[in-house]
């Protein structure tokens, strides 16, 4: 039998959703997260239906009339906005572990200073960067088409 050391979750899904004191950043974790997920399984059925291109002509016009219409041109636009996110969100944290965007290491002198203040401006401008993305991918699927 395991033996649980710790504290238990008494949180449930909530502890794993909600950002509690750590704030934006926490939320940009927790939908990385998902839109990682979610871009997984978009990759794996994507794999499933160009699969039907190696039983021949008639199978893959079956399965490309079946992923036709507007329900799945609003969900391929949802794969781009979690594309645009993730990828961007990817990049600050890549940047936030190499230790650019976290600001200068200090002394641990009371008081504490974090480096939330130096972190936040990085990640609000990642929102900025996906939102533009995002509209730009929208001008793309619905207008420019």
């Amino acid at each position: 039998m395991l033996e649980y050391k710790g504290r238990p979750n008494r949180l449930g899904i909530w502890g794993w959703l909600g950002g509690g004191r750590w704030g934006a950043e926490r939320y940009l974790y927790t939908l990385h997260r998902l839109t990682g997920l979610g871009l997984l399984a978009y990759f794996l059925m994507h794999i499933f239906v160009t699969s039907a291109r190696a039983f021949g002509q008639q199978a893959w016009q079956q399965a490309m009339a079946q992923v036709a219409g507007t329900i799945f041109t609003l969900g391929e636009y949802a794969v781009f906005v979690a594309f645009a996110f993730h990828a961007v969100n990817g990049i600050r944290l890549v940047l936030i572990e190499l230790g650019i965007g976290v600001g200068k290491p200090i002394e641990p002198v009371y008081p504490y200073r974090t480096s939330v203040d130096v972190q936040r401006p990085l990640a609000v401008g990642v929102m900025l960067i996906a939102a533009v993305l995002v509209v730009l991918g929208g001008l793309d699927f619905f207008l420019l088409k």
